[in-house]
């Protein structure tokens, strides 16, 4: 999309420190999912990498391991409807891509499944193995391989969330069906 543009790695954190919701995508083959995610954070920054909550049962989760990457796309507002659909469905019933008609690119590394219309920015991951974890929890460590941002809400390693940008101002799930929006910076000022 002509607005993205790549986000050095030693940025990558910030597109998920502040907690947005955010879309993980995967494929193993042919198969391949979309599903919302409330749970992600950076854990590192050089090599960057992110921790997220996707859990053990789910078909995500399953293309994952079998993949050993994943996508993190983070919506905007205009895609909060979307957002919400990828959430309440298994893709093991249908191919969410076909039904919500989603439009994905491949990653520029990996190869998975990268959304850029309506979304603010995506990282692209490789799967960090770590057997236990895996096996006892829901929480997936990765290392981001990629990254890129719609230049209009980030640029130069910064968010700007301004009047004119606000169908890409990130959303947070707050439950139910709710979410809040991102919007408007504060510049804190030396006390």
């Amino acid at each position: 999309m002509k607005y993205f543009q790549p986000v050095a790695l030693e940025h990558a954190s910030r597109l998920v420190n502040h907690g947005p919701t955010v879309l993980v995508t995967s494929a193993d083959g042919p198969r391949r999912n979309a599903m919302a995610a409330a749970w992600s954070m950076p854990v590192e920054f050089t090599p960057p990498r992110i921790a997220v909550v996707i859990d053990k049962r789910t078909y995500t989760r399953q293309l994952v391991a079998a993949s050993g990457a994943f996508g993190i796309c983070i919506p905007g507002t205009s895609l909060t409807d979307l957002t919400y659909a990828l959430g309440s469905t298994s893709g093991r019933d249908t191919d969410k891509f076909e039904r919500y008609g989603i439009e994905a690119r491949p990653g520029p590394v990996l190869g998975m499944p990268l959304l850029e219309v309506g979304c603010a920015a995506w990282l692209e991951c490789r799967l960090i193995s770590e057997p236990h974890t895996e096996e006892a929890y829901d929480t997936c460590f990765a290392e981001v391989v990629a990254a890129a941002a719609d230049a209009r809400i980030f640029a130069g390693g910064r968010w700007s969330f301004r009047d004119d940008n606000a169908d890409l101002q990130t959303i947070h799930h707050l439950g139910g069906g709710n979410f809040a929006r991102s919007g408007g910076n504060l510049q804190a000022r030396p006390l």
